[in-house]
């Protein structure tokens, strides 16, 4: 049973889906003839929520029309079918068994599933453990299940200093382990970051998930920047939980994410956020209930995150397509991930000079080795009381930390208004931060732009414009 794919030739600008000879040129060539992008406007903050190209922006329309046009025949029937073929392209790409994939809405939602179904003990003691760069949105997960257990479990920061080397990293885990079970608490769990946020560094997240193991901790592994970025072989890592991000640097449509359980942790996933009509209780069902769903022999954690209502989940069967669109298109991970992290390197070295600043990282490297990094600005704030201000390049001032949110918003704003961009922008260590992202679609004088028009706004925020109203 199943519908023949619809043909959408309006949709598809120049054949987009015509396979090249040879993988393309990455850079502005790229950009024009296969993304969406307005003509006037730099994307240099792909790391917050990705972008699709022409040829799967048609591929998802054509699911949805095809949903229209059976709903009953596409969503029981033919849904299931590609949803399988898109969890076996994720899982070979991540080297595991295709029954430890699933896919949600997004990273956020993986840790939660996670964190909500975990069964806390009833004396108190479980803890768990984080790293201070943790991403806010499942800082306060954290601060969520801490208050709904009422007691059950509490939580550890560990705190980090940047640029540091990986083996600190692990060091400083092993210590906030020590500490926990020193103040007599159980540390149950550790949840950390394939690529930190903000900063947006490398994480040693395969030594961390090692580290657990080897602690007898459960580890969970947010890789909301992940997945097309960074190389993942779980099956070497090995870690307890995984999710990751598809919609960022996988060219995935928005939202997707990929939610890996091992098979050892799967009883441990009841159910999804939304439980619907593939829950088998264990004990003291309700009543017997018709199940509208087809028949199923696949395992109750596949068939659990299979169907959780009514909601459109065309996201997820373009997983499939863009990696074969990486592949034939682009060239493959291997080619996209080498451009990718030397792009980053490069073209931060390039705004860092035009800044006077430097790059964020350490001695080995290991922070840069991924799609972002990240540049200071030449703008410090001024310390509480008799502290020294951290160092400002070209005689920029210190400003006044009451000011950092103002400064931080104006200078967003700005670059939006009158730049035409979006930079992630932060202060870590009391200096700004800018963080930005390597691409297929974009060139070094990207970079070298947005090192010249963050020396502007800087400029301009050191001068007080930001105390001003905006017109």
């Amino acid at each position: 049973m199943g519908l023949a794919p619809l043909e959408l030739p309006v949709r598809q600008k120049a054949d987009v889906d015509a396979t090249q000879n040879g993988p393309v040129k990455f850079g502005h060539e790229l950009r024009e003839q296969h993304f969406l992008f307005d003509p006037s406007y730099r994307n240099l903050n792909h790391g917050s929520f990705g972008t699709i190209p022409r040829a799967i922006q048609a591929k998802l329309r054509s699911y949805q029309d095809q949903a229209e046009a059976a709903p009953d025949v596409f969503i029981r029937y033919d849904y299931p079918k590609l949803l399988d073929q898109s969890r076996a392209a994720i899982a070979k790409l991540l080297r595991v068994p295709t029954d430890t994939v699933v896919f949600v809405p997004n990273a956020t939602t993986g840790v939660n599933t996670v964190l909500r179904n975990l069964d806390w003990n009833a004396d108190g003691k479980d803890e768990i453990l984080y790293f201070d760069t943790i991403y806010g949105g499942c800082a306060r997960t954290i601060d969520y299940v801490v208050e709904d257990r009422q007691g059950r479990v509490s939580h550890r920061c560990i705190p980090l200093s940047y640029p540091c080397e990986d083996d600190a990293v692990v060091a400083a885990f092993e210590s906030a382990v020590e500490a926990s079970r020193r103040d007599g608490k159980r540390p149950r769990l550790c949840l950390f970051d394939v690529v930190s946020s903000l900063p947006g560094v490398r994480f040693p997240f395969e030594a961390i998930a090692a580290a657990c193991r080897a602690a007898g901790l459960l580890s969970l592994v947010d890789g909301a920047q992940g997945v097309g970025m960074v190389d993942l072989d779980l099956a070497a890592v090995d870690p307890d939980f995984f999710v990751s991000n598809c919609h960022k640097w996988l060219h995935v449509p928005r939202g997707c994410a990929v939610f890996y359980v091992p098979e050892r942790n799967q009883p441990l996933m009841r159910s999804p956020l939304v439980t619907s009509h593939r829950f088998v209780p264990r004990a003291g069902a309700t009543q017997p209930l018709f199940n509208p769903l087809p028949p199923t022999d696949k395992t109750e954690f596949v068939s659990n995150f299979e169907f959780v209502g009514t909601v459109d989940n065309a996201p997820y069967l373009c997983v499939r397509d863009s990696l074969r669109w990486r592949e034939e298109v682009l060239g493959g991970e291997a080619r996209i991930l080498a451009a990718l992290t030397a792009q980053a390197r490069e073209g931060g070295r390039r705004a860092a000079a035009i800044l006077g600043t430097e790059v964020l990282d350490n001695a080995s490297q290991s922070l840069t080795r991924c799609s972002m990094v990240n540049v200071a600005l030449p703008l410090a704030v001024q310390p509480d009381g008799e502290g020294e201000a951290p160092p400002a390049a070209g005689g920029f001032p210190a400003l006044p930390k009451e000011d950092v949110s103002a400064v931080t918003n104006w200078m967003l704003e700005t670059l939006m208004d009158e730049f035409k961009t979006f930079i992630a922008l932060f202060v870590y260590k009391d200096r700004w931060w800018a963080r930005l992202s390597a691409q297929v679609y974009l060139e070094l004088d990207d970079f070298e732009w947005a090192g010249q028009t963050l020396k502007t706004v800087c400029e301009r925020a050191g001068r007080g414009e930001y105390k001003q109203d905006r017109p």
